[in-house]
């Protein structure tokens, strides 16, 4: 009896619903509560589910055990590994919580429940112990928020007071919090919320404006979005002002005036820092905010947006006019840029209601979010690389605990976000997922029953409530061709006025078993690469279409715990040797055709395959895993092909060459591979010229390099030519190899120069190598713009 009072409890605590104060306008375009969409049988249903085994594959305890440690409590686990418990400890603890409240309101699983009040009340224990406010896994955060809150502030790109993201890390907290109140409506999230926000009030209290944007030099979330959230639930503005101080004014002001300064720029810093322009603009009527985002937004998808919906490569956002780098890396689309874009993207929708937010959104959420999670024994993917031959890696709950598993767990728990919305007493179909809607206000249920894009229809079906008074909206995707999208009511064909990129209105007295039948043909196209190159993607409808190719070398497929085990490290496969789309006088996708007997299934015709490619068949990339893949098609005329290859082999020996020596290499003044190179300095500064990133100072900065056979022979540096008056040492494990005094000599380009290690180090090397340049007192280094350790 205890037990069964007890779950009933639980229950009513997680019965509540969502909560934001109405003192605030709500959007327009209303989303459905979680509860109220129910997914039904599908790939989306299916990817929930892969989805929430992994998230009770978790142990709570350990997520938990750096905000306790922190708290000064014992805790009742170890910290898992990886990012876990190399600096930024607790970041996926955020996410977990925002996860479990997203998968309870989708759901309703019981087990859930029970680990979101469990982590809920452990969360509140360690902020009583702490008695300021706070919650946080950051290590050492007494000493550096105290630090902080004096003023003595040192920010780097992605650290702060040499800590890793500090501010981010502690932005999945708070975000976690406000989600477990907004989607379950806990009240203690509530309160926990609040009172982190006033420890934040506290923390900046005694900052000036230019020390607050100091701070946001380094990556920060969306922390400006979690405030004025925070300003909605309580209506209080000192979360709104505060909002308003943690908004970068170096992104904002440029997009404001809808200037594009993206370019090489760590793009997944940015995205969360829009999400929040978008909310301040919304919750105050900012049209300057709202301006910044929407200019963002428009610039972002429609201009550095591959086919899969994603963006960047090595996470940084590419030159508008060179994708090479989205072809020749192996690090390309990062999972965390389109979690943070479709937020994004849903918040316009909600102000705007425009088919076309949809549109991107729906490309996305089936190319690169469903295909980011392994269907069978789930993990979650970072880099998607659009390199042709190349494949993913998929993390794994005991060893891999990086952005885009945190993110990737949310991820899989929503997918029936946005299927739905209305608008006063209209009714919006968006995405043709099956799902049961049940719409409170009307009283009335339905269903919509498909196989999409499987087949082109789906159905919409009143199965139970009142008979009811509305007009239905369904979305026209801009991906049908003019004329050709079909609708019927009750088996009589529905007159269609509107076009591809809007809504199609029914208004009529809906009845119990009213039936609508919406046919959606979809057509086979080819997309270029953004930057106009002779690169293209194969789409059939909103659908990427992908080519397995072969599974050699697939090195780390199910990552390690190594802090660089979510890169593909595998051999990569030259590019000549990829099959190519021919374009004499007609479109390649038009000798796309349908295999018989084989559902999204094709063979392109007009191809110069290698010899073991013959058979590649093209299938969605959602449904790809475990292989190696192209999704990007090098195209040319017949009579080009010799010379494509040829200029494609001589591209390949230069980097084979350069491969072959490196043992190995950090992009120096780039985020993530700094921060994965142990980077450490003082007095430095970073930058981008011809879109290339650098790192100089005028005290010293250094990376700890990976040397596993101890084969490395000379550290090599890449300048450019024209700097001079630099004088600077270079280090090798503290001990000086190299002085260096550049004067300017070689020219108007980037240049490379070798320094042998002495023989007299060599036998000291171990398996790890730190590499430091220190300038000379009363200079500065050079600029560096890739640092690499290479053999003989």
């Amino acid at each position: 009896m205890q037990k069964k009072q007890s779950i009933i409890v639980l229950l009513m605590l997680y019965m509540v619903q969502p909560f934001f104060s109405k003192a605030q306008q709500k959007y327009p375009f209303e989303l459905f509560n979680s509860s109220d969409v129910t997914l039904l049988s599908g790939i989306f249903k299916q990817a929930q589910q892969t989805d929430l085994k992994y998230i009770l594959s978790l142990n709570t305890d350990r997520l938990l055990a750096p905000y306790l440690r922190e708290a000064g409590l014992k805790a009742k686990a170890i910290s898992y590994t990886n990012w876990e418990n190399s600096g930024l400890d607790g970041h996926t603890g955020g996410h977990y919580l925002s996860a479990l409240s997203l998968m309870y309101a989708s759901s309703a699983d019981k087990r859930i429940a029970a680990r979101l009040k469990y982590m809920i009340s452990e969360l509140k224990r360690c902020q009583d112990a702490k008695g300021t406010g706070y919650i946080g896994g950051v290590p050492g955060s007494e000493q550096l928020w105290t630090a902080i809150a004096k003023g003595n502030i040192e920010s780097e790109t992605f650290s702060l007071n040499g800590k890793w993201v500090p501010l981010y890390n502690i932005h999945k907290i708070f975000a976690g919090l406000r989600d477990a109140y907004k989607y379950t409506g806990n009240p203690t999230a509530k309160e926990l919320l609040v009172r982190y926000s006033d420890w934040f009030i506290w923390l900046t209290a005694k900052l000036s404006e230019k020390q607050i944007q100091s701070m946001l030099k380094s990556e920060h979330g969306g922390i400006n979005e979690v405030l004025a959230d925070v300003y909605q639930i309580t209506g209080n503005r000192k979360y709104l002002e505060l909002a308003y101080k943690f908004s970068d004014t170096s992104l904002l002001n440029p997009l404001a005036k809808e200037e594009d300064k993206l370019n090489g720029i760590h793009a997944n810093t940015q995205i969360p820092k829009v999400i929040g322009f978008k909310r301040i603009a919304d919750l105050n009527h900012d049209d300057r905010y709202g301006k910044a985002a929407s200019f963002f937004w428009d610039e972002v998808v429609n201009r550095r947006s591959v086919a899969n919906g994603g963006n960047s490569v090595r996470e940084h956002f590419n030159p508008i006019n060179d994708f090479s780098g989205m072809i020749n890396s192996v690090e390309g689309p990062e999972t965390c840029n389109s979690y943070n874009m479709l937020k994004l993207t849903k918040l316009f929708f909600e102000s705007e209601g425009k088919s076309s937010y949809i549109d991107y959104y729906e490309r996305t959420l089936y190319n690169h979010i469903l295909s980011s999670q392994h269907p069978g024994r789930g993990g979650f993917v970072y880099f998607t690389p659009m390199r042709p031959g190349h494949y993913r890696v998929y993390s794994r709950p005991e060893t891999s605990f990086w952005c885009c598993v945190g993110s990737g767990l949310e991820n899989h728990a929503k997918y029936n976000e946005l299927i739905y919305a209305h608008h006063d007493s209209d009714l919006y179909l968006n995405l043709f997922i099956p799902s049961r809607l049940n719409w409170k206000e009307k009283g009335v249920t339905f269903e919509q029953s498909t196989d999409f894009p499987e087949e082109e229809r789906t159905t919409f079906k009143m199965i139970g409530g009142k008979n009811s008074t509305f007009t239905l909206h369904v979305r026209y995707p801009s991906w049908v061709n003019d004329g050709l999208m079909g609708i019927k009511i009750n088996g009589k064909k529905f007159p269609i006025s509107a076009k591809p990129g809007s809504y199609v209105s029914i208004h009529r007295l809906w009845k119990m078993g009213d039936k609508v039948e919406i046919i959606v043909p979809m057509k086979t196209r080819t997309e270029q690469m953004p930057d106009g190159s002779n690169y293209v993607a194969l789409l059939h409808g909103p659908v990427l279409l992908a080519a397995k190719t072969d599974t050699v070398g697939m090195t780390g497929l199910f990552a390690d715990d190594s802090r660089m085990g979510h890169i593909a490290n595998g051999k990569q496969m030259p590019l000549q040797d990829m099959p190519i789309l021919i374009k004499d006088d007609q479109d390649p996708a038009n000798f796309v055709k349908p295999l018989p007997g084989k559902r999204l299934t094709f063979k392109a015709e007009k191809v110069i395959y290698p010899v073991k490619f013959k058979n590649l068949e093209l299938i969605p990339f959602y449904k790809l895993h475990d292989s190696r893949y192209i999704v990007y098609w090098a195209q040319q005329t017949t009579a080009g092909v010799d010379s494509l290859k040829a200029r494609l082999a001589d591209e390949q020996r230069v980097a084979d060459k350069l491969s072959k020596i490196t043992v190995d290499q950090v992009f120096t003044g780039e985020q993530q591979p700094e921060s994965d190179h142990m980077f450490k300095g003082e007095n430095t500064a970073t930058g981008i010229f011809r879109d290339r990133h650098w790192r100089a100072a005028r005290g010293w900065f250094s990376y700890e390099l990976k040397n596993p056979n101890k084969e490395a022979r000379f550290i090599r540096l890449t300048y450019f030519g024209k700097e001079a008056g630099r004088k600077f040492k270079l280090l090798i494990d503290g001990q000086a190899i190299a002085k260096i005094n550049m004067e300017g000599e070689k020219g108007n380009d980037f240049y490379t120069v070798s320094y042998p290690i002495p023989e007299n180090l060599l036998s000291t090397l171990s398996s790890k190598v730190v590499v430091k340049l220190e300038a000379e007192e009363g200079f500065e280094t050079a600029r560096i713009y890739e640092l690499r350790l290479i053999r003989g």
